[in-house]
């Protein structure tokens, strides 16, 4: 049976440069497909073979997110060595909550941890943190820990500072933190898309005045809508100043900092007193891995602690429980699948890989720039890069024909199925992305999606 598994999951891997972009079947033979597995599991067991058969037919209704042509929102290839990992790590079906129930895995993981900390994120040493699923409960425990720090059990007038343009797990967080939504402030931006220290300080000094308790400063080291990075410098010494829990949301840009670029534009990141990342983006792990790392453990550790008695016989080392800094007390060892692919490649590789993603978002940037029919209004921090349709004039009914012009330029683009794009709203306007994270992507297909770029808007501007 694992060799009918591995041998077509390579068979699957070896066809990802060749395969559509996106799904292949009709929206109603797609409704049909998944109704069909809305079904309930069989009184007598059925043959692998075919039941591998049917899970391809339900990989393949998707959207390519393992490929190199997924440009879309910020995709995830997943490394296949990390796959091995995690059906070693699956199979031998370790414990990661408590460091004394598999004492060696679990440095393993506390390994991976205090890299990201202090060798990726610049963090000093002793800093540390835990792996989560995601992105989403990473900055919800940094959420957990900045209020039990700042205020202690007097929530109600806590009050959060981040921006419009942060990821919606930032909201959700303090929300299912119990701070209030008319408390969690947008910041405004400045015209290249970042926060604004002046409006946050003049922000915090009025509701300071009102007598509310500015508690979290949520800066975001590359944003999903445009890949921009707040400056985290000014940011950090406001939040200094203020007394505010300094935590940035680095899920896209963190490991950029592998990079001499990406050290550069991320300058600040080590000033925080907490950092999502996650791997499962810019590491190129398997969707489901994400990062928090903060300077002081002590304090994730005092807003997370709590277990019963049943645990009494489990002694303590010199790792620490992830179960006690999280909110998660049962999980799998999660560290294998970053462990073995850092040890197995070395981390040469992911940075040259993560300057290679650079140099192709330059690439595109510098080739849409010069279609004299599209506005690309941003140079790229990271790897994303923006652009829509350009109006005639500076007139509403102009601005207007050009954002319904972009949404037939997205499908036209799309239609072709060789990559995928995801668009967003800048400031009121529609606008496309070109995201590039996938270790897949390459300089070929990139060539190959800027001139479906080109003729597309040719044949738009055309029709105008």
């Amino acid at each position: 049976m694992g060799d009918l598994v591995l041998n077509r999951v390579i068979a699957r891997t070896e066809r990802l440069p060749s395969r559509p972009a996106s799904s292949p079947l009709s929206p109603q033979a797609t409704a049909d497909l998944a109704e069909s597995f809305l079904a309930p599991p069989p009184a007598v067991g059925g043959d692998l073979k075919v039941l591998l058969e049917r899970l391809d037919e339900a990989a393949d209704c998707a959207v390519e997110s393992a490929g190199p042509g997924h440009l879309a929102y910020i995709p995830g290839g997943g490394l296949f060595t990390a796959a091995l990992a995690e059906f070693y790590n699956r199979a031998t079906n370790r414990y990661g909550g408590v460091a004394a129930v598999a004492p060696a895995l679990a440095a393993l993981e506390e390994s991976v941890i205090r890299w990201i900390a202090t060798e990726v994120c610049g963090l000093p040493a002793g800093s540390g943190g835990l792996l989560t699923s995601g992105g989403s409960i990473a900055t919800f425990s940094a959420t957990v820990a900045a209020r039990h720090d700042r205020l202690g059990e007097d929530i109600a007038p806590g009050t959060v500072y981040t921006t419009a343009f942060a990821h919606h797990s930032v909201a959700k967080a303090a929300r299912l933190a119990g701070i209030r939504t008319a408390h969690i402030r947008l910041v405004p931006h400045t015209p290249d898309l970042r926060m604004d220290p002046d409006a946050a300080a003049a922000m915090i000094r009025a509701d300071r005045e009102a007598g509310l308790r500015p508690f979290l400063l949520v800066a975001t080291a590359g944003t999903t809508h445009a890949g921009t990075i707040d400056p985290l410098p000014q940011l950090a010494n406001l939040a200094g100043r203020e007394n505010l829990w300094f935590h940035v949301d680095a899920a896209y840009g963190g490991f950029f900092r592998l990079t001499a670029r990406g050290r550069d534009r991320l300058a600040g990141v080590e000033q925080a007193d907490s950092i999502t990342l996650d791997p499962h983006k810019t590491l190129f792990m398997p969707f489901g891995t994400g990062a928090l790392v903060v300077r002081d453990v002590a304090a994730l550790h005092a807003a997370h602690e709590g277990t019963g008695s049943y645990l009494q016989d489990i002694a303590g080392g010199n790792v620490p429980d992830s179960g006690h800094l999280g909110p998660e007390l049962t999980h799998e060892i999660r560290g294998l699948r970053a462990w073995l692919p850092l040890h197995l490649h070395g981390t040469d590789a992911f940075r040259d890989a993560l300057d290679e993603k650079l140099d192709l978002t330059e690439h595109v940037h510098t080739a849409l720039s010069g279609i004299p029919d599209l506005e690309v209004p941003l140079y790229p921090d990271l790897s994303t890069v923006i652009f829509r349709i350009r109006p005639t004039d500076g007139s509403r009914a102009a601005v207007e024909r050009a954002d319904e012009a972009s949404r037939r330029l997205l499908d036209r683009i799309n239609a072709h199925r060789r990559f995928v794009l995801s668009t967003t709203e800048i400031d009121g306007r529609y606008t496309l992305r070109v995201c590039i994270v996938s270790h897949r992507t390459h300089l070929e297909l990139i060539t190959e999606a800027v001139e479906i770029i080109r003729a597309e808007t040719a044949r738009i501007a055309s029709e105008q």
